[in-house]
């Protein structure tokens, strides 16, 4: 459902495994211009994507923090290095088939959990956009400053409650690594600079009032939070999980829970069957997919960039 102009032009294009997303998690220029390259959202307007990479290059270079317009009225404080947050800015939504999932699935009031928010911005999308609550955790201080910021930023705290916390499969504290931006990860090894920060479980925080939808990005530890939140998956008011972690220790839970993995086309809302595991992408996965389908073709239009989506 794709609306540009009066035409459907891009619905062919490709979004799914091995093409946009895969190619989001270094933030060199050449990565940059290669994501602006295949990014479904930019092929047709060349000269405007090339703009805004250098428009924000330039800001970027004078002044530390650029505020920056961004989907449904949302603004995004950005900074060099802040991977996910320039990605928007090249290409509208950084991941841009979880994201437009995330904008179509959510309602108004439906709880969705953030974990590993970075920055926010799906958050800002779920609790900004789809004025959905949301509950963000991040564990890393600095990032949690960011986060912070778009949060007041954007006027945010009546609906998003912030976690300064790693979640994992169990309450305590673990040893994280610093200054690799979206990439900071749990370990236990002696790997160079790390801190200390608090760990709690999503069973801990959400098993009373379970959400509808969480998205999960912790660098490898998915298999950990799902562990701990054995309650939350099984809860019938969850409908939908994006995960990075798509190990078979990854998924096991969400499959014993009733999942089912799918494929997303936001141009004509459509959902499929997944061809096969262990994508390179982050992984959509469905329990209810009546449900789901009837919330994705009844959701309102967003403007991204200048497409209707």
């Amino acid at each position: 459902m794709l609306l540009r102009g009066s035409t459907a032009a891009g619905s062919n294009r490709s979004f799914g495994n091995g093409t946009f997303q895969a190619r989001t998690r270094t933030n060199s220029s050449s990565s940059a211009l290669n994501r602006l390259l295949h990014h479904p959202l930019t092929p047709d307007h060349r000269a405007a994507r090339f703009a805004r990479l250098c428009r924000w290059q330039i800001a970027s270079h004078l002044r530390r923090e650029v505020i920056v317009p961004w989907v449904g009225g949302m603004r995004l404080a950005a900074r060099r290095g802040m991977t996910g947050a320039t990605g928007n800015i090249y290409a509208g939504l950084h991941e841009f088939v979880d994201m437009a999932f995330t904008l179509h699935f959510l309602r108004p009031d439906d709880l969705f959990l953030d974990v590993g928010a970075n920055v926010g911005s799906y958050t800002l999308l779920a609790s900004g956009v789809c004025k959905a609550r949301t509950i963000s955790f991040e564990p890393d201080p600095q990032t949690m400053a960011l986060l912070r910021r778009n949060i007041d930023l954007n006027g945010l705290h009546g609906h998003v409650v912030l976690e300064q916390a790693a979640v994992g499969a169990e309450e305590g504290e673990v040893e994280l690594t610093t200054g690799l931006d979206t990439r900071n990860y749990v370990t236990n090894r002696n790997e160079g600079r790390t801190q200390k920060v608090l760990m709690r479980t999503l069973d801990s925080i959400a098993a009373l009032t379970p959400p509808i939808m969480m998205k999960v990005d912790v660098e490898g530890h998915e298999s950990d939070v799902f562990r701990g939140a054995r309650t939350v998956l099984n809860a019938p008011s969850l409908k939908a999980i994006i995960t990075e972690g798509q190990r078979p220790a990854d998924i096991a839970p969400l499959l014993s829970a009733g999942f089912v993995q799918y494929e997303y086309d936001p141009f004509r809302r459509m959902l499929s069957r997944a061809a096969r595991h262990g994508s390179t992408n982050n992984a959509l996965f469905l329990r209810d997919l009546s449900f789901a389908t009837t919330r994705l073709a009844t959701s309102p239009s967003f403007q991204v960039l200048s497409y209707t989506i």
